[in-house]
This record gives C-alpha cells, structure tokens and sequence, in this order.
C-alpha cells in the first residue's frame, strides 16, 4: 500500500453517527508500557466509538455497558487510571444471557478482565488478565455488574436502569425493510434519528445508572 493510500485510508471516515462528544475512557495498560507502545503512566484512550467498532453496532445495549465500564471505573478509581489486570468483573447474570453476554464482552474489551481463555502477561505474569471475569447472579431486575480492585480491595456495584431508557418512536418499523435493503433514503434517515437520539440518551444520562460500594463476594 502506497503511502497516499494509507494515509487516505487513516483520514477517510464513512460513519453517520458522530459519537466525538462521548466521553471516553482512559486506562492504563501495564503490557503496553512494558511494550513501550506506551510510555509509563500514559492510558489508553478508549471511546464509545472504538466499542462500536469492537462489538460491530451501536444500540442501547453497548452503550449501556460502555457506560458501566466508565461510571464504574470512576468510582473505583476516583484520582487515578484504572489499570489494565488490577481490574476484576462480575456479571450479575450468566454469560448465555443475551444482555449479559454482549455487555460482559465490551467491558472485557475496555478492562482487559477475561476468562481462563484470557492474556496470561509477560514472563512472570506481568500484566496477567485470566480468570478476571466471572459470571453470577445477582437476583438483580435490571443489568448489574461489580467491579473489583486487587490491589485495594474496593469493590463498585452498578446498575444499568434500562427500563428508563427512552423509546425510539415509529420509525423502528422500519428496521425490517432496512434488514432486507429495502428501506428508502427517508425512511433510513428517519431510522437512524430515532435509534441513535435512543443511544444517545443512555451515553449522556447519569440518572439510568446508579453506582454504590459493596462487599460483593467474588
């Protein structure tokens, strides 16, 4: 590939949601620094645009975990960047769950948590991120997980309120015919202005997650 192509390539964009003032998340990657793909002390910058592109669409299901990655990590890290393999998830429900099985995906994109299957870090497990993600049941009505530091200790439960998200209105009717290809120029737009003013609304509304310290056992 020619440089001209590649860098075309770098600057071409062909998105028609614009999600540049959603807050990202920033953390910290100790395999990355050991790397030097970054330098000491330096996160990542993760937006909700980069788990659009990690979990292939945008819906009020990824935002919401996109959301409780971030309201989370805030919470457990109020001074400081959350850090890569310091971070373990519980899921409130079971991974075959349809919410709980797409959302522990993403937050396991942003913190690195994973299971047996996981990165096992650098010679001495350095960075280490197995056996970080685990699966329960919380008894919880609505989308719950916790978040625990190791090295601390504290412990952050949150709670997505999913049945206070907004509804999307009429023109999600039109969703078949865009499945099919046969939805009209106006019809898509109108599509795309209610769906995604819906996402829009879980990644700017603090008030449909709630956020507390527990003792949750791991």
């Amino acid at each position: 590939m020619s440089e001209s192509i590649a860098t075309d390539a770098a600057e071409r964009t062909n998105w028609t949601v614009d999600y540049a003032d959603t807050d990202p998340i920033e953390i910290r990657d100790p395999v990355a620094e050991a790397l030097a793909v970054l330098d000491p002390g330096v996160p990542f910058v993760v937006t909700y645009a980069d788990a659009v592109k990690a979990v292939g669409h945008s819906c009020p299901t990824a935002a919401g975990a996109f959301r409780i990655a971030q309201v989370g990590l805030d919470a457990l890290y109020p001074d400081e960047y959350p850090v890569r393999g310091d971070i373990e998830v519980l899921a409130g429900g079971p991974k075959e769950d349809a919410t709980y099985g797409v959302m522990s995906r993403l937050i396991s994109y942003v913190t690195g948590a994973s299971e047996a299957d996981g990165f096992g870090g650098l010679a001495g497990g350095h960075g280490d991120r197995k056996q970080r993600l685990s699966f329960g049941d919380f008894g919880a009505d609505e989308p719950t997980f916790a978040f625990r530091r190791r090295d601390t200790g504290g412990i952050v439960e949150v709670t997505y309120h999913v049945g206070n998200i907004p509804e999307a209105g009429a023109a999600t009717q039109y969703l078949p015919k865009l499945i099919d290809g046969e939805a009209s120029d106006d019809e898509r737009e109108a599509f795309r202005e209610a769906w995604h003013d819906r996402v829009r609304s879980v990644l700017t509304d603090d008030d449909l997650f709630t956020v507390w310290e527990t003792d949750k056992e791991f």
